[in-house]
């Protein structure tokens, strides 16, 4: 079994190497320097360098791989993975992008693809246990926390990307949309914030983002649906400073007589600053909870940077989720075509037993909490 992986960034690189214990796996990317550090890991591999913005060649290049994963930045998530589906290829995706990955479903249906999508750890995760628990109970609300995070947070951000910060500033910029009483509403990005406790954490903060994306229209009948991101306290503070002096402006400004937007100056100074070293040590940690039918169901996650692999918690918790959806289309657990996030998948309990068994054998543990 042949697998691509299209993009070698901290997430891609946890995942080719995650795949490449059991199936043949070349991993494609514009960096040289990430697929070296890739090769450094592991010489089981193989790697091409290539544009994956240019997806008129995809066709070709992909034409001797079974199964495809996409792993790019945000940005241009939407249109390789548009491109893949066109080019007949089953497909795990985990590129956050703003547009609606279910656009896609008649072409990945007139193509005969297999397509899931948002997999990683949220969106992904916290999709397959709503899903599997919509198929067992009647769902009143559903609350998503999540943060990724450095162990050790240091002033003035305390904060570390362990993704592309420019996905990080789309988040902090991004209209979030939530659910309310059974109507979809939209609020600023970093409104509703409030304090929260977390075992093994401490004190976080927590403020809306835009990361319910499918649950809004696959899950109409659950009537309040809310996501928020986490992070320490104090580093919000400083974003809003940054966005309400126009720092994220994509308006064209005239420095010296060369024309730049704000947001490309602060991206590429932040770019440094939020920076995660690899072998910085962060964490992970989620909380996902449903109320209904008289019960509150909640799921925990705190995951640590591994040190024996020197692989990342958002590495490990997003990527191992993505890999354990390319077994499902391995395995022919998921065989229906068209376009699926993990809620659409999560009714069947041996596909959603089979994820957190995946993620249990590589020290990813979910624990639930009844009451």
């Amino acid at each position: 079994m042949t697998i691509a992986v299209l993009g070698a960034g901290m997430v891609g690189r946890a995942i080719a190497l995650d795949l490449s214990t059991v199936f043949d796996v070349t991993s494609f990317d514009m960096s040289q320097q990430n697929l070296q550090l890739l090769q450094h890991k592991s010489t089981n591999i193989k790697t091409v360098v290539a544009d994956l913005r240019n997806t008129v060649p995809y066709s070709s290049f992909l034409e001797p791989f079974d199964i495809v994963v996409t792993a790019v930045p945000g940005f241009m998530g939407f249109e390789t993975l548009k491109a893949v589906i066109d080019a007949g290829k089953n497909v795990a995706d985990i590129s956050f992008f703003p547009e609606d990955a279910l656009q896609l479903d008649a072409l990945a249906k007139e193509k005969n693809v297999t397509a899931i999508v948002d997999c990683g750890v949220a969106p992904g995760m916290s999709n397959w246990i709503i899903g599997r628990y919509n198929a067992e109970m009647k769902i009143d609300s559903f609350e998503i926390y999540v943060g990724g995070l450095p162990l050790h947070p240091q002033p003035p951000f305390f904060y570390k990307a362990p993704f592309s910060p420019i996905d990080v500033i789309e988040e902090y910029t991004r209209p979030a949309r939530l659910k309310e009483n059974g109507v979809i509403i939209t609020k600023p990005a970093l409104t509703d914030r409030r304090m929260m406790q977390f075992d093994g954490v401490g004190t976080l903060e927590s403020f809306n983002t835009d990361g319910l994306r499918s649950l809004l229209f696959t899950m109409p009948h659950i009537p309040t649906q809310i996501e928020q991101t986490l992070r320490y306290p104090g580093h919000i503070d400083l974003v809003i400073a940054l966005k309400q002096s126009g720092f994220f402006s994509e308006e064209k400004i005239t420095v010296d007589g060369k024309e730049l937007s704000p947001m490309q100056f602060t991206s590429k100074l932040l770019i440094n600053e939020w920076k995660l070293g690899e072998t910085e040590e962060e964490l992970t940690v989620m909380k996902v909870t449903l109320h209904g039918e008289g019960k509150t169901i909640e799921y925990n996650l705190l995951d640590k940077f591994d040190a024996a692999t020197q692989t990342s918690s958002m590495a490990r918790t997003t990527g191992y989720a993505c890999s354990a959806a390319v077994h499902l289309l391995v395995n022919n657990m998921v065989t229906k075509k068209g376009v699926f996030p993990p809620e659409l998948l999560g009714d069947d309990k041996t596909c959603f037993d089979f994820v957190l068994n995946y993620l249990l054998e590589r020290n990813v543990n979910w624990v639930k909490k009844t009451s």
